[in-house]
């Protein structure tokens, strides 16, 4: 009989904190480690003035994690989305600065999930429309690239 596999197993280097610490010289902290939401905090603009979707998110710092407020494109002025709370994620199991959020905001007809990245030096936002008001409708997906 095969030998049963453990879930450790599968896990990625990446995943696993006493060989990503032994890989780079680093000793263990005597603090978990936290992730820093600085580099995602602030206003992001969208680069499109023309998009027909997402044209603003604010983002703030609470506690360990994140909130955004998001802003839609609608005439005559821009829809406001709300405040709903975010998660943060950084690059490793290791890092400190955030480089990337998820954030799910639940509208009366639809959710839509947020999943934000930095690249150099921009925020690019993908977006996932799921309706949920048996219109019919196709749930899609966009992307937009946002600047401070």
């Amino acid at each position: 009989m095969p030998s049963v596999l453990s879930k450790y197993e599968f896990r990625a280097p990446s995943e696993i904190l006493e060989v990503e610490r032994e890989r780079l010289g680093i000793t263990a902290p005597h603090l978990p480690v936290v992730v820093n939401a600085d580099p995602l905090i602030g206003t992001w603009v969208n680069c499109d003035h023309e998009t027909r979707g997402l044209i603003r998110v604010m983002i703030a710092a609470k506690g360990k994690e994140i909130t955004l407020h998001a802003f839609g494109a609608c005439q005559p002025t821009p829809c406001d989305w709300g405040i709903v709370d975010g998660k943060i994620y950084a690059n490793n199991v290791i890092a400190q600065p955030a480089v990337a959020f998820t954030a799910t905001y639940s509208f009366g007809f639809k959710q839509t999930v947020l999943v934000g990245h930095l690249m150099y030096g921009a925020l690019v936002v993908q977006t996932f429309d799921h309706f949920t008001d048996e219109s019919g409708r196709a749930d899609y997906y966009s992307l937009e690239i946002l600047s401070k």
